[in-house]
């Protein structure tokens, strides 16, 4: 996927991305983004959160919070009481 889009520097240097590139690329306000600066050119990189990236992906495993409970007390007990 390849897009050109003409943007103009707002007050202190804000860019704001139109809502079709943000839709594209799952992007909402307060996401983060990395910018590199390579010679002349400015790149921004969308940084997913990883919660929101977790609640997309397949489920492959069910833990109840019992278990889950009970596996957190079993590794304390290995780690601090042996």
């Amino acid at each position: 996927m390849s897009q050109t889009i003409l943007l103009r520097v707002g007050k202190k240097g804000a860019i704001y991305l139109p809502k079709s590139i943000m839709k594209t690329l799952g992007i909402s306000e307060g996401d983060r983004v990395l910018v590199k600066v390579e010679k002349n050119r400015l790149i921004l990189e969308f940084i997913p959160d990883p919660l929101s990236l977790a609640l997309k992906v397949e489920k492959w495993c069910k833990t109840t919070v019992g278990e889950f409970e009970e596996e957190s007390e079993k590794m304390q007990y290995e780690l601090y009481e042996t």
